[in-house]
């Protein structure tokens, strides 16, 4: 197996010698992978980013880069490429000035700093405007300069910053779909942090999930969404029906819970449960089936209690005897009318069911 081209090794951040903000962190970067640091604010993802940039310095453990440890070494020796949320571009500079900059700090002839400028700047699609000031374009315009900054020397690495979160939806959906581009072009590493999850599934390889310090879980974007190892993935990525109840028994991976109010549901176990154990059920609204519920593995009753248009499926709440409401999402077209009785269920390898903690 091809060595990584980052490794954290046993890493730790503390600011007051008490809280970890990073918490004996392991992780491999795959050369040319785009990895994601999804999680919370607080999470440690961008202090995990800043200790990789070099603006940081762990605590504790070890950082490598193609092998070699970078602890003493300053961010300007890294040869690792940046991209911040708010630009970071001087306003008295040309968009040409700005993207060069990197070059021009190290000596190289200007020349070659023009040929790699008008490279960058066509590869960001800007290539006309290099005579502007960063004040003369939009926002989204800005954040290309700022990348088309970060990709000018050819770093080994370019980290990005929440760097689309200035952006308006329909901008920043659209740079998503840039920078994604840009990275299959390219085969460059991208160590990207942001706190959205849609943006985090649309652009990653991986997608490395952060609360309180730790990694809960790394995977593909289909194994994050699909296959979340414990309560906390499952309800920060994506929407879930969260249903609680007592395990009352567990054949093979397939669980049985029975909630409060004496519904039957089934689903995956990710770990093992002994019956009598308080647990949650976790099931996506796309992944439930509306209407005759005959041979899925769980079958429930309910009263549509409501249902929003919103284009490309209808979003629905039905009200189920004994159990929290459940939301169904459904294939815009007809439905019974509010206050119909309808079925639903789904199967047991699309749900899945974690233990809860006792208080």
């Amino acid at each position: 197996m091809a060595e990584p081209i980052v490794r954290f090794v046993g890493v730790e951040k503390t600011y007051d010698g008490v809280t970890r903000v990073v918490d004996d962190l392991d992780l491999d970067i795959t050369r040319g992978e785009f990895l994601t640091l999804l999680g919370p604010s607080g999470s440690g993802k961008t202090t995990t980013l800043m200790m990789l940039a070099g603006f940081e310095a762990p605590t504790a453990g070890e950082i490598l880069l193609e092998g070699r440890a970078i602890g003493r070494l300053p961010p300007h020796r890294r040869e690792i490429g940046m991209v911040f949320q708010h630009y970071a571009l001087f306003p008295h500079m040309t968009v040409a000035d700005n993207v060069g900059f990197p070059l021009s700090v190290r000596g190289v002839a200007r020349d070659e700093i023009a040929t790699r400028v008008q490279k960058a700047l066509a590869m960001v699609q800007l290539g006309r405007l290099g005579d502007r000031r960063p004040v003369q374009l939009s926002g989204g315009q800005q954040q290309r300069v700022a990348v088309a900054r970060a990709l000018v020397y050819e770093p080994k690495l370019v980290l990005m910053d929440e760097p689309l979160g200035a952006l308006d939806k329909q901008l920043r959906e659209q740079m998503q779909l840039e920078v994604r581009r840009l990275h299959r072009e390219l085969g460059v590493t991208m160590v990207y942090v942001t706190h959205d999850q849609g943006e985090a599934l649309t652009m990653s390889d991986r997608i490395a999930v952060f609360q309180q310090g730790r990694i809960q879980q790394i995977g593909t974007p289909d194994a994050i969404y699909r296959r979340p190892d414990n309560a906390f993935v499952a309800g920060f990525i994506g929407e879930n029906n969260r249903l609680t109840g007592v395990v009352e028994r567990c054949v093979g991976d397939v669980c049985v819970v029975v909630s409060g109010g004496g519904v039957m549901l089934s689903g995956i176990c990710t770990e093992h449960l002994v019956p009598g154990r308080r647990a949650l059920v976790s099931i996506r609204p796309e992944q439930i089936a509306l209407g005759d519920a005959a041979g899925l593995d769980c079958a429930l009753s309910g009263t549509l209690a409501e249902a929003i248009y919103l284009g490309d499926h209808l979003r629905l709440r039905v009200a189920v005897p004994g159990l929290d409401d459940v939301v169904v999402k459904a294939p815009p077209v007809a439905v019974p009318p509010e206050g119909s009785a309808v079925r639903f269920g789904w199967n047991a390898a699309d749900c899945r069911v974690f233990g809860l903690n006792e208080d």
